[in-house]
C-alpha cells in the first residue's frame, strides 16, 4: 500500500478513530499524525489475493481469523492504527478496548513491498510490529520479483531471517501450519521492474 503525503495537524486518538469510521479512505494513524493510504498496483492487489487464498485454504477448520487490508491494527507501544496487508491471528480475537473493530494481537503480518513503502515496512513498521507480544512472523513479499523475505522469532529480541527466491522456491510458515510456494503466491502477476 503507497502511502501519500500527509499534513502536520496532531490529531488525537478519538479525533482519528472518529474521522475513519466515517471516511472512505484508510488511514494510518502514528503518533498524532493521520497518513492517508493510497491504492495500491494490480500486482500488490493480486499477491494479497493470492496470499489470503492460499492462507484460507490451508487455515480452513482451525482456530485462526485470517484478515486483508482492510482490517485495523492497534499497537498501542507505538499510538500507532495501521492496516496490514495480510494478518492472522489466533482466535479467540483481542480487540482493543472499546472498540469492535480493531484488533490487537496478530501472530503473522505479511506487507507487499512498493517503491514507496519498502524503507518504512522493513523499518519502523517491523519496530513497531516487535513491540506486539503474540507476532510471531512477518513476511515482506517483493511485487517486482518471486522473491519473499521471512522473519521468524526465536525468542526476545532475536529473529531469524530466511529468503526465498524464484519459482522453485517455497515457504514453510512457522506461525500456522501452512506451506507456501512462490509459484502460487505469483501465479497471476506480471513481474516488472522497479527501477
Amino acid at each position: 500500500m503507497a502511502i501519500a503525503s500527509s499534513s502536520t495537524q496532531l490529531y488525537t486518538v478519538e479525533e482519528y478513530l472518529d474521522r475513519e469510521t466515517q471516511s472512505d479512505i484508510r488511514s494510518e494513524y502514528r503518533n498524532g499524525e493521520i497518513i492517508p493510504m493510497t491504492g495500491g498496483t494490480p500486482a500488490h492487489n493480486k499477491i494479497i489475493s493470492a496470499l489470503n487464498a492460499l492462507l484460507w485454504f490451508g487455515l480452513r477448520g482451525q482456530a485462526f481469523s485470517l484478515f486483508a487490508s482492510d482490517q485495523r491494527l492497534w499497537i498501542p507501544n507505538c499510538n500507532l492504527y495501521t492496516y496490514p496487508d495480510v494478518m492472522v491471528v489466533a482466535n479467540p480475537l483481542d480487540l482493543q478496548a472499546g472498540r469492535t473493530d480493531t484488533v490487537t494481537n496478530p501472530i503473522l503480518v505479511a506487507e507487499v513491498l512498493s517503491k514507496s513503502t519498502k524503507d518504512y515496512d522493513r523499518d519502523e513498521k517491523f519496530s513497531a510490529y516487535r513491540t506486539i507480544d503474540t507476532f510471531t512472523e512477518y513476511l515482506l513479499i517483493d511485487q517486482y520479483q518471486q522473491r519473499v523475505e521471512q522473519y521468524v522469532r526465536q525468542e526476545a529480541n532475536q529473529w531469524l531471517l530466511t529468503v526465498h527466491e524464484g519459482q522453485a522456491a517455497s515457504i514453510s510458515l512457522a506461525s500456522v501450519p501452512v506451506e507456501i510456494t512462490l509459484t502460487e503466491l505469483y501465479e497471476t502477476v506480471e513481474l516488472k521492474s522497479d527501477g
